[in-house]
């Protein structure tokens, strides 16, 4: 071979070497696969995230749809209680001669009742709640029968005006017939006949206080049975023993 062919033939690679490397037209087809293989699980996390919080919204929109119709049915269940209640004192009212015209809302009431309702369910049950508190008041004040103001005292020192004066009534009768007649038959008789008196005492109070202090309602009557029974039974024990120690002593 003459050296122009030897470097011709020295100059051209073999086509063994040009397979043999990376196919350019086959490396720009799998690049986009291999891109879409790895964007994959990226994608798929923000479609769980969007997932999970779209089930937060709809789970928070239900409790809240849920707690509005718990609200209404309760505004309404309120709100019939509350209809009955005004209509048994408006009738109970106008049988005590009070005038019809006291008994209707003023405008202004009207008004400022219209802008609490606009608060959602919340604020009508509340509102409701509140008035039925009023009716109570009233129908407590009502039910006193002549004595509004001692039917909001506490129950203790309330029942205790009816318990005092049962449980003082026996005793002062044996101690007068003992100061009149002396160790005679007349204050031995008291005195037996006094001992169960405190049992009565305490069975009047019990009746007093349910016929003067009637609960709003229909609901139960506090007559606070442990201060009454001892009302009823400390000043008869003690009147009964001062008594015994006289007659014994004279």
């Amino acid at each position: 071979m003459t050296a122009g062919g030897t470097s011709t033939v020295t100059g051209q690679a073999p086509p063994g070497r040009q397979r043999s490397g990376a196919d350019p037209a086959s490396e720009g087809t799998d690049a986009p696969g291999q891109m879409g293989v790895e964007a994959l699980p990226g994608a798929w996390t923000e479609y769980l995230a969007a997932a999970r919080q779209l089930d937060g919204v709809r789970r928070d929109a239900a409790t809240a749809a849920g707690e509005q119709a718990r609200s209404v049915q309760a505004a309404r269940e309120e709100l019939t209680a509350v209809r009955t209640r005004l209509a048994s004192q408006e009738t109970r009212l106008r049988e005590r001669g009070v005038p019809p015209i006291s008994l209707v809302p003023t405008p202004p009431e009207l008004t400022e009742a219209a802008r609490s309702m606009t608060g959602g369910p919340a604020a009508v049950l509340a509102g409701l709640r509140a008035a039925r508190g009023r009716a109570d008041a009233a129908d407590a004040a009502l039910a006193a029968r002549g004595l509004p103001r001692l039917a909001g005292w506490p129950p203790r020192p309330r029942n205790l005006l009816v318990y005092g004066p049962l449980a003082l009534l026996v005793p002062a009768i044996q101690v007068a017939l003992f100061v009149a007649t002396g160790t005679g038959a007349a204050s031995v008789a008291a005195l037996l006949c006094g001992l169960p008196m405190p049992a009565v005492a305490f069975a009047a109070g019990w009746i007093g206080v349910g016929r003067l202090f009637p609960p709003p309602g229909g609901g139960r009557v506090d007559r606070t049975a442990r201060l009454g029974a001892l009302v009823c039974l400390v000043p008869a024990v003690l009147v009964s023993a001062g008594l015994l120690l006289a007659m014994l002593t004279g």
